[in-house]
């Protein structure tokens, strides 16, 4: 089970979550009570194993721009979570070596999302980053090639009540390990992995 904690701000948090056990860590550069700056995001990187997946979110940026932004924070993927087309995906696919695209549970993109050309596809809710769950009987509707991200509304109470019902490649988690926005519970992201691993 692929298990990624997203809207990481400080060092302390980063390094709280692969204790843990998480397999990546996403920064987010997107406007959000988590958004960070890429000097913020190379400090804390340059703290970390080199085996952890760093993961640049951004929502509707030009694509250039998120391929600078990732090289310049030295994270190794990114995460397109706005209204990219499938090109501005393979523009961001040609220079970044992990490219996960964002769709909507129960859109149209989601239904058609291996036309992105990225197996990684992150099912969210339409209100990302609210903590808004969906329901996830959805998520029959996405194309079998791809690899499923499960994101949106998860705690500890429910991830493993959700992996038992969609049995997705990942599952991804933000507020619902947080103290306030931006600011992880260690306690949290550890029962949350564990949870996670305990089904997948």
């Amino acid at each position: 089970m692929f298990i990624k904690i997203c809207g990481i701000t400080n060092a302390q948090d980063a390094l709280d979550a692969v204790e843990c056990g998480a397999d990546a860590l996403g920064f987010v550069f997107a406007e959000s009570p988590r958004k960070v700056t890429v000097e913020t995001v190379r400090e804390i990187v340059k703290q970390l194993p080199a085996d952890v997946l760093t993961i640049g979110v951004f929502r509707d940026h030009v694509s250039q721009h998120v391929v600078n932004t990732v090289r310049e924070a030295c994270l190794v993927g990114a995460q397109l979570h706005g209204h990219e087309s499938a090109q501005q995906v393979a523009e961001v696919m040609a220079e970044v070596n992990w490219v996960a695209k964002s769709v909507v549970a129960g859109s149209a993109e989601a239904s058609s999302s291996n036309d992105y050309g990225t197996e990684m596809i992150l099912v969210d809710s339409a209100s990302p980053g609210t903590g808004t769950g969906y329901d996830l009987s959805l998520l029959a509707q996405l194309p079998k090639t791809i690899k499923v991200i499960l994101s949106g509304g998860l705690t500890v109470v429910n991830v493993a009540e959700s992996i038992r019902a969609v049995s997705p490649w990942g599952v991804d988690v933000s507020s619902g390990v947080e103290i306030s926005p931006g600011i992880k519970d260690r306690l949290k992201i550890r029962e949350f992995i564990t949870n996670a691993r305990a089904i997948g």
